[in-house]
């Protein structure tokens, strides 16, 4: 089952080839005080937020729990960027709609919950059946990026986690950049997302390799001046960022 047809995946390439990758900033929402989340979106959006990321867990592909369409609902509600929803759950399809109908406006879903291409593909289909404007998906640290190939058609997102997925505040794992430098020189020209670990040091070195979505949670939410943060990270990130592939291997 083919989750689009070549005349989709085609218009998808020429707008890539149109319009290169824009830098976006995505605080992540998992780093904010849950119980005023609200003022944390208010907060990052204020900042000069591109988009919101949100973290779904379901407590089996990751160990913990965080939230679920209700509160991603919510969020929406409330939102004036779009939300990034990073599915760190089992069942992407069974649940897609959901997060869908709460206002998600990129949905990720994890290579690692997928036997192989064909059920990917089965997933793809589901989510963009659902009415996701985008889709996206995401590989573990110690997943091979090669196992990408023959999807980035399919995509409009690709999110390379830097840390493995569940708890925020771990430190940055450089050596998943060369994932992205593979992905740019493999001709991929929608969005690369980094997610774990991004701060002022080492997000320069996601813009090089070719991520142009930057997430960053507990960096951001700590500084007393989220707003120049953002500046200076999307200057760093423009300043450096190599669509073709660059040297993060």
């Amino acid at each position: 089952m083919s989750s689009s047809t070549p005349t989709e995946s085609q218009d998808r390439a020429a707008r890539r080839a149109a319009a290169p990758p824009a830098i976006r900033i995505a605080p992540s929402l998992l780093s904010c005080d849950f119980a005023r989340i609200g003022e944390g979106v208010a907060r990052a959006e204020d900042a000069g937020a591109d988009w919101l990321h949100v973290d779904v867990m379901d407590g089996h592909f990751v160990p913990n729990i965080s939230i679920g369409p209700p509160v991603v609902a919510a969020i929406g509600r409330v939102a004036r960027v779009p939300l990034d929803v990073h599915l760190m759950i089992q069942e992407p399809a069974r649940y897609g709609a959901a997060f869908v109908e709460a206002g998600a406006h990129m949905l990720s879903f994890h290579r690692e919950v997928v036997a192989d291409l064909a059920q990917a593909r089965e997933v793809i289909a589901a989510l963009r059946a659902a009415g996701a404007p985008q889709v996206g998906i995401a590989l573990n640290p110690d997943t091979p990026v090669e196992t990408l190939d023959g999807l980035l058609d399919e995509v409009d997102m690709v999110l390379i986690m830097s840390v493995f997925p569940g708890f925020g505040g771990q430190a940055f794992m450089a050596e998943v950049l060369p994932k992205v430098v593979w992905l740019r020189d493999a001709g991929f020209r929608g969005d690369i997302e980094m997610d774990g670990g991004v701060d002022g040091k080492t997000l320069p070195l996601c813009a090089a390799a070719g991520a142009n979505v930057l997430v960053s949670g507990s960096a951001l939410f700590r500084e007393a001046d989220m707003g120049q943060a953002i500046t200076e990270y999307r200057a760093a990130a423009t300043d450096l960022f190599m669509p073709g592939g660059g040297e993060g291997a």
